[in-house]
């Protein structure tokens, strides 16, 4: 039998607060440094491919948020599933999807994971437990509630990861799905990254940015937007993949033993404009620059494996071994066919 939705059950009391100074060992080191890199590398081959023409459309680079895509990987289990926006590569990497479909569909061929025809903001590999990719902001919102109305139908403690950016955080089904969360006590986590940008895609506008958040909405804390539902949600430094994990692995908790929704504000920076059309000019570079060079989520990991005694040599090669990675999805995304013409309708027009 399905649960019964109906009966809601006493408040629970929320989960204390992540630590403030989170550790990983080596190991965990290495595993973060090496996803973040590939990330990073893969976004930068898109860039350079679209600027070559390779790739149509609309391309969002996830770029300088690498921490909150690994970190969350890092403590989602067999059984969750994740959705995403249009800024969704790097969340695809992180879950452990191979880099040679994911780059075939950013150039629209036939070997693409959605055989070509989402292109950089529709990929879809449910396979791998990954809902998309979505390119109607705050679309993948009531979408992941759905995920987790079947992980409470299924049994078991499966959590739905639902990215969103700070500009969707605005959005009215946004809301709208916190109070059915939290009225079925669905397990799902609401991941707002926020990169203190919202874009001009982001909020509707015509400009080319609205400016940090706070122009276009109220309460700046958006970790605190499902107060009113008693939704509990922390601000977490979006830059520190260990901080990342840790917040994800108690909030995961939390809806795992059957509590409703959690938020999660991931406080991040994206190093390039809303997409590729967008040139940034609202950023000021030289403040940028200078953030940047401080808390970089790769460059942080790097100095704390050398102060683990590990070699520049081994970070030479991880590198190296990355890159070769990426190469190679590229070369692979270049020699694939495009696809022909019959599979226009194919998974999308179904006669009734």
């Amino acid at each position: 039998m399905p649960p019964d939705l109906r009966h809601a059950r006493a408040e629970p009391t929320f989960p204390s607060a992540p630590s403030p100074h989170p550790e990983f060992t080596p190991e965990d080191e290495r595993a973060a440094y090496r996803d973040m890199l590939l990330i990073r590398r893969f976004e930068e081959k898109a860039g350079q491919l679209y600027g070559m023409g390779h790739i149509g459309g609309f391309c969002h680079l996830y770029i300088g948020q690498e921490a909150v895509a690994t970190g969350i990987a890092m403590a989602r289990r067999a059984g969750d599933q994740i959705i995403a926006a249009y800024r969704h590569h790097g969340h695809m990497l992180a879950a452990g999807i191979d880099a040679r479909p994911i780059m075939a569909e950013l150039l629209g061929r036939a070997a693409g994971i959605s055989s070509g025809k989402g292109g950089s903001m529709h990929m879809f590999a449910p396979e791998h437990g990954f809902y998309g990719g979505h390119g109607i902001v705050g679309a993948q919102v009531p979408i992941g509630a759905g995920l987790a109305l079947a992980n409470r139908y299924r049994g078991g403690d499966g959590v739905c990861w639902c990215f969103l950016g700070d500009g969707a955080a605005s959005q009215g089904q946004v809301y709208e799905t916190m109070n059915m969360a939290t009225l079925w006590r669905l397990p799902v986590i609401f991941v707002i990254e926020n990169d203190t940008e919202a874009g001009a895609f982001d909020c509707k506008v015509a400009a080319a940015g609205t400016g940090a958040v706070g122009s276009g909405g109220t309460a700046a804390d958006l970790s605190q937007r499902g107060r009113c539902f008693s939704i509990p949600g922390w601000q977490v430094d979006g830059m520190d993949v260990r901080a990342v994990r840790d917040a994800a692995l108690r909030a995961a908790a939390w809806s795992r033993a059957g509590n409703g929704p959690f938020i999660l504000e991931m406080l991040t920076e994206r190093y390039r404009g809303h997409s590729m059309a967008d040139p940034a000019k609202y950023q000021a570079r030289d403040e940028a620059v200078a953030r940047r060079a401080q808390q970089d989520p790769i460059s942080l990991v790097k100095e704390r494996l050398l102060a683990h005694d590990v070699s520049e040599a081994e970070l030479r090669q991880i590198d190296k071994d990355v890159r070769a990675i990426v190469a190679g999805a590229c070369a692979f995304a270049l020699d694939a066919p495009e696809p022909v013409a019959g599979e226009l309708q194919r998974a999308v027009v179904v006669d009734a």
